[in-house]
């Protein structure tokens, strides 16, 4: 398990899918740690990224040229994590209501086998300055939480269950 993580919340949902998967052999990186992963070493890859200002990391695009021939020839996962799915009625949790998946599917070389999209968290006292005035706004815009004083977690926990499962059949 790789993941992309700006304030811990995709590490978090990665070791709760570890957790549920009942894994003692289970190797879970920080994509932006390490540049080289034997990928062909492993049964499945999961690879999960957050969203900041609407983009993932840079480097998860990287990862993936420089790993796209072995990730086609094994078993793999993705989650995106982002606000923006706290709308699970409007089907933003979904990839194809996600317009990150959509973006990243169009921009990758790399088509996972399984897709999961998950509402992250909001940690506005870790924020920097600049960072906590602009994610405000931009909860202002779309409807939630501006009260900078908050921590408030939107994942879906139950989903994240139904999709290690999902995970652990493949």
């Amino acid at each position: 398990m790789l993941y992309s993580s700006r304030e811990g919340q995709t590490q978090k949902i990665l070791r709760f899918i570890a957790k549920k998967l009942n894994q003692t052999n289970c190797d879970i990186r920080d994509l932006h740690q390490c540049d080289s992963v034997d990928v062909l070493a492993y049964d499945k890859v999961l690879i999960g990224a957050s969203i900041r200002y609407g983009h993932l990391h840079q480097k998860l695009y990287e990862f993936i040229e420089r790993h796209s021939t072995e990730l086609k020839q094994v078993k793999t996962a993705f989650i995106c994590v982002n606000l923006t799915a706290r709308k699970e009625e409007q089907k933003k949790d979904t990839p194809e209501g996600s317009v990150y998946v959509q973006t990243f599917l169009k921009k990758s070389v790399w088509h996972p086998n399984l897709i999961g999209v998950f509402a992250g968290a909001l940690y506005y006292p870790r924020y920097r300055f600049f960072d906590k005035i602009m994610i405000r706004f931009i909860m202002k815009l779309t409807g939630g939480e501006t009260d900078i004083s908050k921590e408030v977690e939107y994942t879906n926990w139950d989903k994240v269950t139904l999709f290690s499962d999902k995970f652990a059949k493949m």
